[in-house]
């Protein structure tokens, strides 16, 4: 099952963290369909957030297709984000392991490496007619 996490400080809405949250549950499969999702007391009561925040999110993630509420049983996964290539068992996630390692022996913080992951995410994703940064448009 899964543990929410909910960073005061991030900038980001309490609900959005936790539809991000059930997301990479899902994309890892950590999260099933199938799965139960903590009833919005448990969540409350493990966080300290208001119970509103906690059925909007719900409500959001059922909105996308993603979860089902059934009455007197709780809230349920209906579909998987999952795919082979991001499995635990995978070997791009080994790579990456790998590479992060790497990142730390070099010194650098988490930050740091968010920020590198963040640009090469920028770079590989730009259009092709797009000029990349530091170059010059044609």
């Amino acid at each position: 099952m899964i543990e929410f996490q909910v960073d005061r400080h991030s900038g980001v809405a309490t609900y959005l963290q936790l539809v991000n949250q059930v997301k990479q549950a899902l994309r890892l499969g950590v999260l099933e369909p199938g799965d139960r999702l903590p009833t919005a007391r448990a969540v409350v009561e493990a966080t300290a957030i208001n119970p509103n925040t906690v059925l909007k999110a719900y409500r959001e993630l059922e909105r996308e297709g993603l979860v089902e509420p059934r009455p007197g049983r709780g809230t349920f996964v209906t579909r998987s984000l999952s795919r082979p290539e991001a499995a635990a068992d995978s070997p791009l996630r080994a790579d990456l392991l790998v590479w992060m390692a790497r990142a730390r022996e070099a010194g650098l913080g988490r930050a740091d490496i968010l920020a590198l992951v963040e640009a090469a995410l920028t770079e590989t994703t730009a259009p092709a007619s797009a000029p990349r940064p530091g170059e010059d448009a044609p």
